[in-house]
């Protein structure tokens, strides 16, 4: 934009929203020389921190689509963004394989069709013969646990995701604004964003990342854009129980929808997205565990040390994310309901792609 050139200014952009996708926005963004602003009045206590970091990628049954499009552009992104990451933090890593899992025969015949569909993908079977099937088996005190294994897909710890971002963002020197942005207003090529303790932002471009709340901020009836609440929510159970060792389990599985990760001999987190509300019910902690019949007694006998949960939004009447140029300057980027990390490299990348257009 020659008014940019003109002025010798780099174009700066407000992003509202600190979760993931306002975080990896953010960094490529000014990995491309843009001065930019991060709001957000929980800036690290958002659904992000809430989240299972688990990346659902060529597991995903279809193929066809947008959302398996960005599926697979996220796939091919992430390794690039893990060797970026890693100069922060050497310890971060995707942590692969990743298995899911059913207990109901026509649905393991389903995902064994999958399987023989997609030769070259990283797929396998699970049998109930195999080491995998018997260890949970074992655990679990069932006898038919069977599903499918995928060797490129995998978890990547989301503590440690976003404590590298924040070091990044840091070291590049982010603005950050711990406030909440209620009003923004276009005055003539600039945009202004007003905060709820009067701070006033002017700026170039405005990306929304902040989930049902951008719906307050560009009026949903203009625009036709609908938001559900959707709760991501885990419980982190311990057991005293000698019969089991958890760490025999895989690190990180998903049966009959409910994900689970092993973290120590007598610890696991079982977490689930699956609520429509914007508070969890009073014994949806304890649903959680309620993803087979005739639970062992370990499981009936937990002890809950840990329990959280994260406010989400799920688009209705169109497909999950919402991506979309609102108005000159203007975008919007929220609705990852189930796949904020996973499609969070495919989100930035189409944010900077539309930026360095209207930039020009």
């Amino acid at each position: 934009m020659k008014r940019l050139k003109e002025n010798l200014q780099k174009p700066h952009i407000l992003i509202v929203g600190a979760g993931i996708i306002g975080k990896f926005n953010a960094i490529e963004l000014s990995e491309l020389g843009y001065q930019i602003t991060i709001a957000d009045p929980a800036l690290d206590k958002n659904s992000s921190s809430a989240a299972l970091g688990l990346l659902m990628g060529n597991i995903y049954q279809k193929r066809n689509g947008r959302s398996w499009l960005l599926r697979k552009q996220s796939l091919g992104l992430w390794p690039k963004w893990i060797k970026f990451l890693q100069e922060f933090n050497p310890e971060l890593y995707i942590e692969k394989p990743l298995i899911q899992l059913t207990t109901n025969d026509e649905r393991f015949e389903r995902l064994k069709e999958f399987v023989y569909e997609n030769p070259n993908e990283g797929l396998e079977i699970v049998e109930e013969e195999s080491l995998i099937s018997k260890n949970i088996n074992k655990t679990f005190k069932t006898k038919n646990i069977k599903g499918i294994i995928s060797h490129k897909d995998g978890r990547i710890d989301p503590m440690s995701l976003l404590n590298t971002l924040n070091i990044y963002l840091k070291s590049k020197k982010i603005n950050f604004l711990k406030d909440e942005i209620i009003q923004i207003k276009k005055l003539n090529k600039k945009w202004i964003a007003v905060s709820k303790n009067n701070n006033e932002i002017k700026t170039d471009a405005i990306v929304l990342c902040n989930s049902l709340n951008a719906l307050n901020l560009i009026g949903d009836k203009h625009h036709n854009i609908q938001l559900k609440p959707v709760i991501g929510q885990a419980i982190e159970i311990c057991t005293s129980s000698d019969e089991v060792n958890l760490l025999s389990l895989p690190k990180h599985f998903n049966i009959n929808g409910k994900n689970i990760i092993s973290t120590t001999k007598n610890k696991i987190i079982i977490g689930s997205t699956d609520e429509y509300d914007e508070k969890p019910e009073e014994n949806v902690f304890e649903k959680l565990t309620d993803f087979i019949e005739n639970k062992p007694k370990w499981l009936s006998k937990k002890r809950v040390t840990r329990k959280w949960f994260g406010i989400r939004s799920r688009p209705e009447g169109e497909p999950s994310p919402v991506q979309k140029n609102l108005s000159d300057g203007l975008m919007i980027c929220t609705g990852f309901y189930k796949n904020g990390f996973l499609l969070a490299p495919s989100c930035s990348h189409w944010v900077a792609n539309e930026l360095k257009k209207y930039f020009i």
